[in-house]
C-alpha cells in the first residue's frame, strides 16, 4: 500500500529534523551523561562514536532504504524483507515484524509517564513550587504513588496524537519548531553551568583521555548499546520515517546528518549534566532523578533558578514528545497498513485509549521502572537483532543495495554490505546476548 504523496516529508532537512527528534530523548539527556559517568568518561566517548559511526552509516541507513522500499512502515517492511526469498517467507516475516512494533508500543506507554512526570515539574517550575521544596520528597510525592499525575498524563498523549493527525506533515511542522529550540536551550543551559565553581572538574572527567578504561569490555558494551538505543535503531521506529524519505536522497549520507545532530545533542546534555553534577558533588549516574531531584536542588541555588528550570523542561517535553511521536507513528502507519480499513483518526483513538489505559497502571515509577526494564533488556534489543538479520542475512543482498544506492552519486558496494553483515550484525547479537545474561545473573 503506497502512502499518499502528502505523506512525503517536504525537505531533507524536515526528514533529518523529524529524524533527529525521534533519536534525542531520554536516552541523550539523562542516558547518554549517567553511562558516562559510570564508564571511564571520555573513554566511553571514544567507543560511543564508534559504534555511532558503524550503527548510523549501516544499520540506520538500512532502516531508512527498506521503509522507502516498502512505502510502509514496520509489518510491510518485514514482510517486503522477507518475500525476496519467498511468499512464504513473506508471509513469516510479517509476523516477526509484530515483536519490534510491540516493543515500540510498550516503551511508548512507559515514555508518556515519564513525560508526564517531566509536564508536571514544568508547571512546579512556572509556579514556583519546585524552587521551595525539599526536592526528594516532592519527586517522591508523586512518583511513588498511584494515579498522582493523571491530567499531565492525559494531555502528554492527547497532544502528541495530534501532532500526528497530518501524518508526515505535520510531524515535520512540529519538529521543525521544537528540535532548533531544544538545542538552543541546552546550550543556553551549558553556558550557565560552565560558571558554577567547580564545572571544570565535570569537563576534565569528559575529555581527559583514560585510555586504560578501553581495556574494560563492559565500557564497550555500555557504549554499543546506548548506541543502538540513541539511535532508535530498534527494528521498527526509523522504518516508518524511511517510507516518507523520496527517492532521490541518499539514505546514508542522511543517516550520517541524523547521527551527527544526535550525537551533539548527546554531547550538549552531557555538558549540562555533568558538569553541574561535579560543582555540587553530586551523582551524575543517578538516572531518572536526575531531571526531579538533581537538578531541581542545584536551580534552586542559582540566581534565575526558576527561570532556567522553566527552559530545562520545556526542552525535555520537545524531546520526550518527538520521540514519543515516532513511536505512535511506528505503530499507528502499520495498524494501517495491516488493516486499510481503519481511518487515521480511527487508529489514533485506538492508541490514545490503549496508551493511557496501559500507563495509568504504570504511573509509580516502582512499576515503570521494572516495566521499562523489560521492554529495553528484552523487546528493544530482540527487535534491533531481527532487523539486523532481516535486512543483512535474510533480504536479498541486490534488493537492499539496490535500495541504498537510489539518490548517490557514488555508490555503495561490499564494503557497506559486509560492514552490515559482519560489523552491524554480531553487534545486535552481542548486545541481545549480554543483555538477557545480565537478566539472569543479577
Amino acid at each position: 500500500m503506497e502512502p499518499k504523496k502528502e505523506a512525503k516529508f517536504s525537505s531533507r532537512w524536515g526528514f533529518i529534523l523529524s529524524a533527529v527528534g525521534s533519536a534525542v530523548g531520554m536516552a541523550n539527556v539523562w542516558g547518554f551523561p549517567a553511562k558516562m559517568g559510570a564508564n571511564g568518561g571520555s573513554a566511553f566517548l571514544v567507543a560511543y562514536l564508534i559504534f555511532v559511526v558503524l550503527f548510523s552509516v549501516v544499520g540506520l541507513s538500512a532502516e531508512y532504504a527498506i521503509g522507502r522500499r516498502a512505502k510502509t512502515g514496520t509489518l510491510g517492511a518485514y514482510r517486503l524483507a522477507w518475500q525476496t526469498r519467498s511468499e512464504k517467507a513473506g508471509k513469516a516475516g510479517g509476523v516477526i515484524g509484530w515483536l519490534p512494533l510491540i516493543g515500540s508500543m510498550c516503551i511508548a506507554f512507559g515514555y508518556a509517564v515519564i513525560i508526564a512526570y517531566i509536564l508536571k515539574a514544568l508547571w512546579n517550575s512556572l509556579t514556583g513550587e519546585l524552587m521551595q521544596v525539599d526536592t526528594t520528597a516532592w519527586f517522591e510525592s508523586f512518583s511513588g504513588a498511584d494515579y498522582s499525575v493523571i491530567p499531565f498524563h492525559i494531555i502528554v498523549v492527547v497532544g502528541t496524537l495530534l501532532t500526528l493527525l497530518l501524518g508526515a506533515k505535520s510531524i515535520e511542522k512540529s519538529n521543525k519548531i521544537m528540535m532548533p529550540v531544544f538545542f538552543v536551550i541546552f546550550v543556553v543551559l551549558a553556558v550557565r553551568v560552565s560558571m558554577l565553581p567547580g564545572a571544570v572538574e565535570g569537563y576534565k572527567f569528559m575529555f581527559t583521555p583514560r585510555w586504560e578504561e578501553l581495556k574494560d569490555p563492559m565500557v564497550w558494551v555500555w557504549a554499543m548499546g546506548q548506541a543502538f538505543f540513541s539511535l532508535s535503531v530498534t527494528g521498527s521506529g526509523m522504518i516508518v520515517y524511511g517510507a516518507y524519505l523520496d527517492d532521490k536522497e541518499d539514505v546514508v549520507k542522511v543517516a550520517t546528518r541524523t547521527a551527527i545532530f544526535d550525537t551533539i545533542a548527546a554531547l550538549v546534555a552531557a555538558l549540562v549534566i555533568i558538569p553541574a553534577c561535579f560543582a555540587y558533588g553530586l551523582d551524575v549516574g543517578a538516572g531518572p532523578s536526575l531531571l526531579f531531584v538533581t537538578l531541581p536542588r542545584i536551580l534552586q541555588d542559582i540566581p534565575l533558578g526558576q527561570v532556567f528550570a522553566i527552559i530545562l523542561y520545556v526542552a525535555m517535553i520537545f524531546a520526550g514528545v518527538s520521540s514519543l511521536q515516532n513511536m505512535f507513528e511506528a505503530v499507528g502507519e502499520s495498524l494501517q497498513h495491516r488493516f486499510p480499513k481503519l481511518s487515521r483518526k480511527m487508529v489514533l483513538v485506538i492508541l490514545c485509549v490503549v496508551c493511557l489505559g496501559f500507563g495509568l497502571h504504570m504511573e509509580p515509577i516502582a512499576k515503570w521502572g521494572p516495566w521499562m526494564d523489560i521492554v529495553s533488556i528484552y523487546i528493544i534489543p530482540i527487535g534491533a537483532t531481527l532487523g539486523a538479520l532481516t535486512w543483512f542475512w535474510i533480504m536479498k543482498k541486490s534488493d537492499i543495495l539496490d535500495e541504498i544506492n537510489k539518490g548517490v552519486s557514488k555508490s555503495h558496494g561490499n564494503l557497506w554490505y559486509n560492514a552490515g553483515r559482519y560489523l552491524y550484525v554480531p553487534c545486535a547479537l552481542i548486545l541481545c546476548a549480554v543483555a538477557l545474561f545480565m537478566k539472569i545473573a543479577f
